[in-house]
């Protein structure tokens, strides 16, 4: 699974899904949103977008292999992250809707694998130079959010009626924009590059990992009446997995 330039990670990418297509497997929801944000990326590069393109397509190749590997390491029934784990395991229940099952992997990729990947690729002295680029790709995530509501409202086209009725659209907005995770993965690319020492770059890890864990749970834990709204939204989704997964592309 692993790739090395920014078309194999494309190419990985539309093995997930199809696989997912055939297994009716919600890991192929997430896999369908990357593979658009990928391509924007790949489409960006050679328009002065970035401000260092090869350097840009490092990040992007190192911080897919890290999905790519947890991907790979989950079906094979190998020891994962805990925050990817908490997304695969998340995608054999029926009741979390697409959205949720999004955010999921917008966290564990954004809030954990952002920053790791960014420390790779810079060191103390160099790090500051890839902040705009940085910025770049959420900005790109971001971009995509009304094309993705777009999407999901052909899934379930009551959701965001029902989520601005009851208020509760501008949490999902705010989440799935991925504003504080940015800032946040940034932060922690910056704390991750300045240890001194292997050792406690793994602690740091060890202990983002557990924090992000943590915050996934408001995704999918809320209050009952909240419950009640994502239920009803749930029972409205039109089609099965394999067409949910194909109105994503």
């Amino acid at each position: 699974m692993i790739a090395n330039t920014i078309d194999e990670v494309i190419e990985q990418l539309e093995y997930i899904i199809q696989d997912s297509i055939v297994e009716e497997s919600t890991l192929g929801y997430f896999a369908a949103l990357y593979q658009k944000v990928t391509i924007t990326v790949k489409n960006k590069l050679g328009t002065n977008y970035f401000d260092d393109d090869i350097r840009m397509e490092k990040l992007d190749v190192i911080f897919a292999n890290r999905y790519l590997t947890a991907y790979a390491n989950y079906k094979e029934g190998k020891p994962i992250s805990k925050s990817w784990l908490s997304a695969f395991t998340t995608a054999t229940q029926w009741r979390p809707i697409v959205l949720q099952h999004l955010l999921l992997g917008m966290n564990a990729h954004i809030n954990l694998d952002l920053g790791i990947a960014a420390a790779e690729i810079t060191n103390p002295n160099t790090i500051s130079d890839l902040q705009a680029d940085f910025n770049k790709i959420n900005t790109i995530l971001s971009a995509l959010v009304t094309e993705v509501l777009d999407d999901l409202s052909q899934i379930w086209p009551t959701l965001i009626k029902i989520l601005k009725f009851t208020n509760k659209v501008d949490d999902f907005l705010i989440n799935f924009s991925m504003t504080v995770a940015r800032d946040g993965a940034w932060t922690f690319a910056n704390a991750l590059v300045n240890q001194p020492n292997v050792f406690s770059k793994d602690q740091a890890i060890l202990q983002r990992d557990l924090d992000i864990t943590e915050f996934s749970k408001t995704i999918t834990n809320h209050k009952f009446s909240v419950k009640m709204i994502l239920l009803a939204a749930r029972i409205g989704e039109r089609g099965n997995v394999s067409d949910k997964i194909k109105t994503l592309l």
